[in-house]
């Protein structure tokens, strides 16, 4: 298996864990200090690092849909040390429905992703949905 392969596996893997529910198991695919790049202007959105900054990122989308985010992988693109991942998004709140194409870039060095940026496919409206009143 080359390093591009290895390090797709790790991070599909990383969506895997997540998906079950297995938070331990997400942030172990994650160096200590990982930078995580969030966009936009709702209250998810900016940098957080590290695990446990990225831990009550985790629990406050989670709380925020009561449970019902999910993420679909579409594609898995891989080189070297970069992971880009095409994937859909999805979630519930106040009940609205939400679904978004998202492009995750990650960095993966020594067998641990350094560093995660996201790009909404619409930016305003993924803002919009997370910052409803309920």
């Amino acid at each position: 298996m080359t390093k591009a392969e290895q390090n797709a596996a790790l991070i599909v893997g990383g969506y895997e864990a997540l998906g079950r529910g297995d938070i331990q198991g997400a942030l172990g695919v994650f160096a200590a200090d990982i930078a995580w790049h969030v966009p936009g202007r709702g209250p998810l959105s900016r940098d957080y690092r590290g695990h446990t900054e990225v831990l009550g990122f985790f629990n406050h989308f989670m709380r925020l849909s009561e449970g019902t985010f999910k993420i679909r992988i579409d594609e898995v693109f891989a080189r070297d040390d970069r992971v880009v991942i095409l994937c859909t998004e999805s979630a519930q709140r106040g009940g609205r429905n939400w679904s978004s194409p998202q492009v995750h870039a990650w960095t993966v060095r020594d067998g641990r992703a350094i560093a995660f940026w996201q790009y909404q496919g619409d930016q305003q409206g993924e803002d919009e949905f997370w910052s409803l009143s309920i």
